[in-house]
């Protein structure tokens, strides 16, 4: 049986979204986060039996995170290997502590691939409204207004649990209110774009520079019957976009989202939302003066640990 092969990226927790958007752009067909962090948000609960259950007292990890790539038998790993271990030093450079950084592989058999998912991704509520399901799981909604939004987490970028697209998803549905056109820009794994349209918005584009993130994107719509009409294409942020919609929205690291700003004036209409993520705390001053100065209105700030969100909008002609 051919053989997959896994490389694990030893790092930080406010790291991890940058090692795996790394990991995916290097031809990873999935990825795998392991956070210590995460081990904080968990609480006690009972088990099938009642017995009080302390997240606490189950295998985790102590400190840091790993985030671990999947990549097929076709991978020539020692070529991409050193343009790994090279990206992960320079994320230094834009203010995310990679430490310790450190890059093994690992051999393990297409079962063992499979199985991974299935073992570390469940159906999870972020929002309100919005759970994440991934495909192979049954999950019927648990009221009225739960909304689902279903990924194969082996097709790359994540399960949207992380905490840049938690805010995007919570800015989301401040935000839409129905029928809203929007721009989804780095749509990596559709999934603000499947959450868009389930809040009800009307005409959707989704665009990402990878074309494995498009190739990734139109699977998961796929999988989401109310984001069929979801328009998918392979593009360098909004160049060349010349549109006017109701909303922007961008899931992207502090670094893409400043020269995006500009681009999303101009495709918005008056009044128009900017919805931005993936702003690490040491760039959030940056990135939010940035979008004052070019003539964004800041409605609201959103923080996750150091992880932060802006809704803002572009004034009206009566402002």
């Amino acid at each position: 049986m051919e053989q997959w092969t896994e490389i694990i990226v030893e790092t930080s927790t406010a790291a991890v979204e940058a090692v795996a958007y790394q990991l995916t752009n290097h031809g990873a067909a999935g990825v795998k986060i392991d956070d210590a962090a995460d081990f904080a948000q968990l609480t006690s609960q009972p088990d099938q039996y009642g017995a009080i259950i302390d997240p606490f007292s189950l295998p985790h990890r102590q400190s840091g995170a790993a985030v671990t790539g999947y990549f097929a038998p076709t991978t020539f790993v020692p070529e991409i290997l050193p343009e790994i271990e090279a990206a992960v030093r320079q994320l230094a450079d834009f203010g995310l502590d990679p430490a310790p950084g450190t890059v093994t592989v690992h051999q393990l058999e297409n079962d063992d691939w499979a199985l991974a998912w299935q073992k570390y991704y469940h159906p999870i509520r972020l929002s309100r409204q919005l759970t994440i399901v991934p495909a192979w799981a049954e999950y019927q909604p648990t009221s009225p207004d739960e909304k689902l939004l279903v990924l194969d987490p082996g097709m790359a970028f994540g399960t949207g649990t992380h905490p840049t697209t938690k805010l995007m998803l919570q800015a989301l549905e401040m935000t839409l209110r129905g029928g809203e056109s929007l721009l989804d820009v780095g749509t990596g794994s559709g999934v603000l774009s499947i959450a868009a349209k389930q809040l009800g918005a009307g005409a959707v584009q989704a665009f990402d520079l990878d074309p494995v993130a498009v190739a990734s994107a139109k699977k998961n719509l796929a999988l989401n019957p109310v984001a069929a009409d979801v328009q998918v294409a392979q593009n360098s942020l909004l160049d060349g976009i010349n549109t006017q919609v109701d909303v922007v929205v961008a899931n992207i690291l502090a670094e893409i989202i400043l020269p995006l700003i500009p681009q999303a004036l101009a495709n918005l209409k008056p009044g128009g939302a900017f919805l931005a993520s993936g702003i690490i705390k040491d760039k959030f001053e940056t990135v939010k003066q940035a979008q004052a100065d070019a003539g964004f209105v800041i409605d609201e700030t959103l923080r996750i640990k150091d992880w932060y969100g802006i809704i803002a909008h572009k004034k009206g002609e009566d402002e």
